[in-house]
């Protein structure tokens, strides 16, 4: 019988370990659904690296996360959809850059900051925006530039 508690007890420690670690995994994955302040929209020529779950940043700090990408078959252009933390006042006048941390880091969105008074509503589109340079393409301009 004392065997038998211990593998009960075992068990029971197994089973909390998977469910903390699942745990762990939902939120970093941003599965959570936490609280959403607002939404925005903003539509890129070139969303290239950005994906569901990158960060958007204002001023080196996150802010939210991409929480919907796809083509608008009207324009030919990506369409963004962010979810911003509450609290966090956006102006209307702001831009959306699609920027790199570094030659080889990742891709998130930066929100630069306008000077209007005026804020964003929930469900705005971002007017502003600049679509991701592609290093390949900024290397071959580089390269193929004749300098006589």
């Amino acid at each position: 019988m004392r065997e038998n508690a211990t593998e009960v007890i075992v068990g029971a420690v197994v089973c909390a370990a998977a469910l903390g670690f699942l745990w762990v995994l939902v939120g970093a994955a941003g599965l959570g659904g936490g609280p959403v302040g607002q939404e925005l929209r903003a539509n890129f020529r070139s969303a290239e690296g950005v994906t569901v779950g990158t960060d958007i940043r204002m001023a080196g700090v996150s802010i939210g996360t991409v929480s919907g990408l796809s083509l608008n078959t009207d324009s030919y252009r990506a369409e963004a959809v962010f979810a911003i933390e509450e609290g966090v006042p956006i102006p209307d006048d702001s831009a959306a850059v699609v920027a790199s941390e570094g030659l080889l880091g990742g891709t998130f969105v930066e929100i630069v900051p306008g000077g209007s008074f005026e804020m964003y509503a929930d469900g705005a589109v971002i007017e502003d925006t600049q679509g991701a340079v592609s290093l390949i393409q900024l290397l071959m301009t580089f390269v193929g530039r004749d300098d006589t």
